[in-house]
């Protein structure tokens, strides 16, 4: 990001994960702006209010657009890089943190976008987020995050069925790991949710769900609210 930010916008990363090929991903995309960006995130842009935190804020543009709405947001990301990126673009507030570390303040919308449901890392320790999350929430908050259903990715058999292996916790936990001219990282585990596990796990949390657009990709835009008020747990 520091690279494309300082001018080398053919900088590149490359994706490497458990489902085998490994893809190009111009650092371009974590730059876009708000027409650039697939329909659900902008859908997601649209339907904040109040307070915002923006979790996993990468290169900081969703809170360049909020900001430019005249809303008041803050960025968090466990990248110190991306932090600074973020700063440098014009964040007005943005914290170097991982989420589960984060305990400051009261949001009405707290936004986990492109995958957010990754930062859970697998289905497991999706309720232990969902419920951190809801501390952060203010009365009458949301909770906006997007994920996809991977079920596409696996064969139909002749019942119309889908065969899973039987050694996966859940077809939905994948392993990346990022390179950058020729330097890789550490692996990492990053979930992506069906809709049906996340209003579980919401549940859980005391959290109801709702699916507010599904996009051609089996992806899908969700909004949690809590179920009842902390005047009546």
């Amino acid at each position: 990001m520091t690279d494309y930010l300082e001018g080398d916008h053919r900088a590149t990363l490359t994706s490497h994960s458990s489902f085998g090929e490994a893809e190009p991903v111009p650092v371009s995309h974590f730059f876009r702006g708000f027409r650039d960006m697939p329909e659900l995130e902008r859908l997601a842009l649209e339907a904040a209010k109040g307070k915002v935190l923006d979790i996993g804020c990468g290169a900081g543009s969703h809170c360049l657009w909020l900001q430019e709405q005249g809303m008041k947001c803050t960025g968090i990301d466990a990248s110190q890089g991306a932090v600074a990126v973020a700063r440098t673009r014009g964040v007005k507030m943005v914290h170097y943190t991982e989420i589960l570390n984060f305990k400051v303040g009261k949001y009405d919308t707290l936004l986990l976008l492109m995958n957010g449901t990754g930062l859970a890392g697998t289905l497991s320790g999706l309720p232990g987020l969902l419920k951190h999350l809801r501390l952060l929430m203010a009365p009458g908050g949301q909770i906006l995050v997007d994920s996809s259903d991977l079920i596409y990715m696996y064969e139909e058999d002749a019942d119309g069925g889908v065969w899973i292996p039987g050694d996966l916790e859940y077809y939905g936990n994948v392993e990346y790991r990022w390179e950058y001219r020729g330097e890789a990282g550490k692996p990492f585990p990053w979930l992506f949710a069906d809709a049906a596990s996340l209003a579980k796990a919401a549940a859980a949390a005391g959290l109801q769900t709702e699916v507010l657009a599904e996009g051609p990709h089996y992806d899908y835009l969700a909004r949690l609210t809590a179920l009842y008020t902390e005047t009546t747990q």
